[in-house]
């Protein structure tokens, strides 16, 4: 019997035509002999639509050039709230009993425990963190707290709320000019690379924390790791993960990995697979992303990114709990030069959210 499984996209954040582009990916990478895809999007007003032909495709027009979902009051779906239901309801009634929910919600509302707290109040088995884990890897000042508290490596930083900004920017400039220049100036709940600057001086904090304070009343202010090198890895499983190669990302014609190098400009950057780094550098890089996963109660999956500094010493910079899907986003590229192809890596996440289910609900803590 094939399982039904909701893909979940779109979402109220700025990071919601991102998700989109993830999801198609997920889509067609769902075996149809063993899955029943039902392809969900979330306008960005917080409309649950039903997409019988998957999510838009890539398109000119859109907001930041990429494909977002329209509404459609007519395809307008709501899930059972009623735990232990596992179903979504049209509106003229009829019910679509679902097994498991994969959420490629990137961002706040999606990715910040907000829609995994909504899954778990209805009892429905749904991939990746819980809402612990999902909040903590959205919320990156209280995520270096915890970090450094469990002994992890992280960029020299401070952490700016809206309010000290607007009564002491003085006080704000100064702990700015302790961390040196240049720094990055980025919102702490929203991934991306949406809302950073990179600061060359003290002239461009103003603008860069306003920039930031755009999409949320708290900023993180990192040190810039200047000649390092930028690594990822990609953490897989429960309560036994295991870690991927490396990958190096190297920017091209940018001052930083940004947004448009991400997902506009195709020759953005080089994404180097498995990256050229020592044997040593490799396995801590590698212990210290496990042990971040585990230090933020991650579940499912995690891409965790590094800083290597020219001496050889590694800054962890976060932990990302529901990365970029696309087939050349680095978390899906991580796993297949690590031997799991895109297909089984998604089967495997989704057995991974169901074994998460019935542990809990074992325990009494879900439906």
């Amino acid at each position: 019997m094939r399982r039904r499984v909701v893909v979940l996209f779109g979402g109220r954040s700025a990071e919601h035509e991102v998700s989109v582009v993830s999801a198609r990916s997920v889509l067609q990478a769902l075996d149809p002999e063993r899955y029943e895809a039902i392809s969900i999007g979330v306008t960005k007003q917080g409309r649950w639509v039903l997409l019988p032909g998957g999510p838009p495709a890539l398109a000119e027009g859109t907001a930041h050039g990429l494909p977002g979902v329209e509404d459609d009051a007519q395809g307008e779906v709501a899930l059972d709230q009623r735990p232990g239901s596992h179903a979504l309801v049209s509106l003229d009634g009829s019910r679509t009993e679902i097994d498991v929910v994969f959420p490629v919600m990137h961002g706040p509302h999606g990715e910040d425990g907000s829609i995994q707290g909504f899954l778990e109040m209805a009892g429905v088995p749904y991939v990746g963190s819980g809402v612990l884990g999902s909040a903590v890897g959205m919320d990156k000042a209280v995520q270096k707290v915890l970090l450094a508290a469990a002994g992890i490596p992280v960029v020299p930083h401070e952490v700016v709320h809206e309010r000290e900004w607007e009564e002491d920017p003085e006080a704000v400039e100064a702990r700015a000019e302790h961390l040196g220049y240049p720094v990055f100036a980025k919102p702490a709940a929203l991934g991306s690379s949406v809302g950073i600057t990179k600061v060359p001086d003290a002239a461009g904090l103003r603008r860069a924390l306003e920039e930031a304070f755009r999409y949320g009343r708290k900023a993180v202010l990192e040190h810039s790791v200047e000649g390092g090198r930028e690594l990822e890895v990609a953490v897989l499983g429960n309560d036994d993960p295991v870690a991927s190669v490396a990958g190096e990302i190297v920017p091209r014609g940018h001052a930083f990995y940004d947004y448009e190098a991400k997902y506009l400009d195709e020759h953005g950057a080089d994404l180097i697979v498995p990256a050229d780094v020592p044997p040593e550098t490799l396995e801590e890089i590698r212990r210290l992303a496990v042990a971040a996963f585990r230090a933020i109660d991650g579940a499912g999956m995690a891409r965790v990114d590094f800083f290597l500094t020219r001496e050889g010493g590694v800054f962890l910079n976060e932990v990302n709990t529901i990365p970029g899907f696309t087939t050349i986003s680095m978390y899906p590229k991580l796993w297949e030069a690590s031997g799991v192809g895109y297909p089984a890596l998604v089967d495997r996440l989704i057995e991974l959210a169901l074994e998460r289910h019935e542990a809990e609900r074992k325990k009494g803590t879900g439906a």
